[in-house]
């Protein structure tokens, strides 16, 4: 049985009207792990269409972790570009949203008693509160990106804010957030603000100032890794994610494993 669990929507990304690329929470953490620990582990639990998947799919068998694809009606797809350090994106297409059903069925054989499971939300509309309890009712421990929880599912420009249902967070045991998006869930990145979330465990990402982690009573600063040259940013947050949760499985308490994935993210996002 796997000891964590990758899940979510695959993903088509076009960059700034390059030709379309895999994306999505679940591609690019998957490579991250692949970086981390090629051994681990893990199974991927994912869905796209018929087309994108006989296109995806092989690609993420090549990284050697078992993967677990079903057929979906629809392939989220995102369009985006770089002002700056700005990203501006569109939602083109919406994935099919996970149900119960789902969860009961395939993915439960899939999950066998998965420790931890990374929660790879694209949008909102992706895992509903029903679903994260599934997930969570055999006692794993669910992480996301609040990302996944802020945007609308709406196809056009891609928008977001903190008017989410607040039972959702009952499930979650690691929630990643950055600053534009503490600001819409919570009001602030201010330790009270981020406790008042009531989730176990918070990783603050601050880009160049490094992170904040709340875990339990205590608050711990990580310090960023500077990186010289050009960067790209993109899968930088579903990579720290991904990184953080690796350390955590393996032992670490938050602040190491906060500085782990700084590290890790600083070699991944040099071009």
């Amino acid at each position: 049985m796997p000891r964590a669990m990758l899940i979510g929507n695959l993903a088509v990304d076009r960059v700034a009207g390059a030709p379309p690329r895999p994306g999505g929470a679940v591609w690019y953490c998957a490579h991250a792990l692949h970086t981390l620990n090629p051994h681990a582990d893990v199974v991927l639990v994912c869905r796209s269409t018929e087309e994108d998947g006989g296109i995806i799919v092989p690609q993420l068998e090549r990284l050697g972790f078992p993967v677990i694809w079903r057929a979906a009606e629809r392939t989220t797809r995102f369009s985006f570009h770089y002002e700056g350090d700005r990203r501006i994106m569109r939602l083109d297409e919406l994935g099919d949203p996970w149900t119960t059903d789902d969860i009961a069925g395939w993915v439960r054989n899939a999950m066998g008693e998965a420790e931890w499971i990374l929660v790879g939300a694209l949008t909102r509309e992706d895992f509903s509160r029903a679903t994260l309890s599934a997930l969570a009712a055999h006692g794993s421990r669910l992480a996301i990106d609040a990302q996944g929880l802020v945007r609308y599912g709406a196809p056009g420009p891609l928008e977001a804010d903190g008017n989410i249902d607040r039972a959702l967070l009952e499930h979650i045991t690691v929630l990643k957030l950055n600053d534009e998006e503490a600001e819409q869930l919570c009001g602030g990145t201010d330790e009270t603000s981020l406790r008042a979330l009531g989730v176990p465990e918070v990783v603050l990402t601050l880009g160049s100032q490094g992170a904040v982690i709340l875990s339990g009573e205590e608050s711990t600063r990580v310090a960023a890794v500077p990186v010289n040259g050009p960067v790209d940013p993109t899968g930088a947050g579903d990579s720290f994610l991904m990184a953080y949760a690796v350390a955590r499985l393996a032992g670490d308490d938050a602040h190491t494993a906060g500085l782990a994935a700084s590290r890790f993210v600083s070699t991944i996002i040099a071009r």
